[in-house]
């Protein structure tokens, strides 16, 4: 039998007990709905989160876990690439003459010339290097006068030396003697490894220098 609205305002909350069914599992649906909304207001909403932030972690060091995965699948690739340009360095490490070598390429630079039966004009390495990384840079101003062929030749002759020589700043013209050519004008920069003194000292110089900064 349904019960009506005059029913319900009758009904003594003192006595529940004797309520009908229907109020009596209405009170019980409405309270178990506030236990679940305390619940999760007060508690549960607190480990949800939990939860969520431990599955983003989750999710990340499983990234990377495959990344460190692959990178162990790969390191003997990486190895022998790494292998591969150490060598590829030392060769053209080699092509970098020493200290003591430096004169002896300055020799065969104007070899080059002198054999191509160009004549010097100028040949003057300039007083101070360029020092890089692990090298130095000296550029050598050039001038010497001949035929367009015996030019051309002569560069490629430069290019042809066992250790590195480029030629910059190139300028060809006519030749102002009574010979007649051409003239070239050049800049012939060679390069030079540093030596363990030299590197040893690039560095105290370096770390002179970021301490001076403090």
């Amino acid at each position: 039998m349904a019960m009506t609205l005059n029913d319900l305002k009758r009904l003594d909350p003192k006595k529940m007990g004797s309520w009908p069914i229907l109020p009596k599992l209405g009170v019980l649906l409405i309270s178990l709905v506030l236990i679940v909304l305390g619940s999760y207001w007060f508690d549960w909403k607190n480990q949800i989160e939990a939860i969520d932030q431990e599955k983003v972690k989750e999710e990340g060091l499983r990234k990377t876990f495959l990344t460190k995965k692959s990178e162990a699948i790969n390191l003997p690739a990486y190895q022998k690439q790494l292998e591969d340009i150490e060598k590829q360095f030392g060769a053209l490490l080699k092509q970098l003459p020493g200290r003591a070598e430096m004169d002896a390429l300055l020799t065969d630079i104007n070899q080059a010339g002198l054999g191509r039966g160009l004549q010097f004009e100028l040949f003057k390495p300039a007083q101070q290097e360029t020092r890089r990384d692990f090298y130095a840079e000296l550029p050598i101003t050039i001038k010497v006068t001949g035929s367009y062929h015996d030019i051309g030749a002569f560069a490629s002759d430069i290019g042809k030396l066992s250790r590195i020589v480029t030629l910059e700043n190139i300028a060809l013209a006519p030749a102002t003697g009574k010979g007649g050519g051409l003239s070239l004008d050049a800049t012939a920069k060679t390069f030079r490894y540093l030596d363990d003194d030299e590197l040893a000292a690039q560095r105290r110089a370096v770390a002179a220098k970021k301490g001076g900064k403090k």
